[in-house]
């Protein structure tokens, strides 16, 4: 609502705002075109002014005064805050085609994997015939792993000896926490029940990566007509698919050359963290609905070829339609802060709701318990870890009466072993 003035009519008060919000307007770069709007609300004249979201390519809009970097700013509930310089280079990326995956590194082609290499190779030659006679040096250019004899950032992640020789934290961490948060603990105040650094090349990380979510995802045990069967907590091919995208879509700028992906597992849920949002001009909204632009080009393509990829866009898909089969909490993706998270919750949370009359697990613990069991023996004959095994089956059968301790005044002690009390 813009007050009359004292002297003037109510249209010279509509022109003299319109007037100054143009002004404003004049003051940003590139100059943004508001759209105005009147009406007149208890006999109040309201003046409203839109201003339209430029395209991506012309972002970010800043004000003249101070400059591109100190003059773009991103609002933040009912304050505005100024973009950092990491920000503005995101939208530099986009408008300006750049792609990091194609930088150059400090390695030449002796710091390449001579077999990996060869399999490339042979591979494209199959997929690509055309390119059959061309010899191995003008492949290598052609393809965007070296250029002019010095080995790219792709080249180096896909074919290296060893690419944290050159960038250490080009890696994966991951790491499986006790409780629902960073910074619980377990029965022995263990931070982490899991811990990894794993390194190598994309190819290598993806492997090692999953193998660590197989050996630590909780197994869930259904019988049905007498038959058991293990179920993972997480569809496998779903984490693969999210560790995938992690590596293969991150930001590898400068930026976040210093910045691992990370797997955190928890008791109620894992994430798959990396560096850099959503690229190019769609939403979260649109993920896995339409054909997103590429950040890594080159990294997709080496990628399709070794077979590692099918860089068809299919990934989301693939990973909403697994947990949908499995009835499990849909993923969630979340592009915030310059990082992408992907949520993959278990349903733990309906299994403990459920576990009283999940007669056929809770017999097969009774029945092994008949004589006093370890923590140990435990994990080992159910092949769960102990703060899962403990929070879905032991607590419950503790606190019904049906098992108990033998060490019930020392509940944390090392020796403590569990037996049945009442004959199943």
């Amino acid at each position: 609502i813009y007050k009359q003035r004292s002297h003037g009519t109510e249209a010279d008060t509509c022109a003299c705002f319109q007037h100054k919000v143009l002004e404003q307007c004049k003051q940003m770069e590139p100059v943004v075109r508001p759209l105005f709007t009147h009406c007149e609300i208890n006999g109040k004249k309201i003046v409203s002014a839109e201003i339209p979201g430029v395209d991506i390519s012309q972002r970010p809009v800043y004000y003249k005064g101070k400059g591109r970097l100190k003059g773009s700013y991103l609002r933040s509930g009912a304050s505005n805050e100024q973009m950092s310089e990491y920000e503005i280079y995101s939208y530099d990326v986009y408008r300006q085609n750049i792609h990091d995956d194609l930088r150059l590194t400090e390695a030449d082609v002796a710091a390449l994997d001579e077999t990996k290499l060869s399999i490339y190779m042979n591979a494209l030659r199959t997929s690509l015939p055309n390119l059959s006679h061309l010899d191995d040096t003008d492949v290598l250019e052609l393809q965007g792993i070296t250029r002019k004899g010095t080995v790219t950032l792709a080249g180096l992640l896909i074919f290296g000896k060893y690419p944290q020789m050159y960038f250490p934290q080009l890696c994966v961490t991951a790491v499986v926490i006790a409780g629902v948060s960073m910074g619980d603990t377990g029965n022995s105040d263990e931070r982490f029940i899991a811990n990894q650094r794993i390194t190598g090349t994309i190819p290598d990380m993806l492997d090692e990566a999953v193998s660590f979510v197989k050996r630590n995802m909780r197994m869930k045990t259904v019988i049905v007509d007498g038959i058991r069967e293990d179920k993972p907590e997480f569809p496998v091919s779903a984490v693969r698919e999210a560790v995938l995208n992690a590596l293969m879509h991150r930001d590898y700028s400068a930026y976040s050359e210093r910045v691992p992906v990370r797997i955190e597992m928890y008791s109620d849920r894992m994430e798959v963290i990396s560096n850099g949002g959503l690229y190019g001009r769609f939403s979260i909204d649109e993920l896995g609905n339409v054909k997103p632009d590429t950040r890594n080009q080159t990294l997709a393509n080496l990628l399709e070829i070794l077979g590692y990829a099918e860089n068809r866009y299919s990934g989301i898909p693939t990973i909403r339609r697994e947990f949908k089969l499995r009835n499990l909490p849909s993923p969630e993706f979340i592009s915030r802060g310059g990082t992408f998270r992907v949520i993959f919750r278990n349903d733990i949370q309906v299994f403990l709701n459920n576990i009283v009359e999940d007669t056929g697990r809770s017999e097969d613990i009774l029945k092994y318990c008949a004589s006093p069991r370890s923590r140990e023996e435990l994990i080992a004959y159910t092949g769960n870890s102990w703060p899962y095994l403990r929070r879905t089956v032991i607590v419950p059968l503790l606190e019904k009466g049906i098992l108990a301790m033998t060490l019930p005044e020392k509940p944390k002690s090392r020796n403590q072993k569990y037996y049945t009390v009442k004959k199943v």
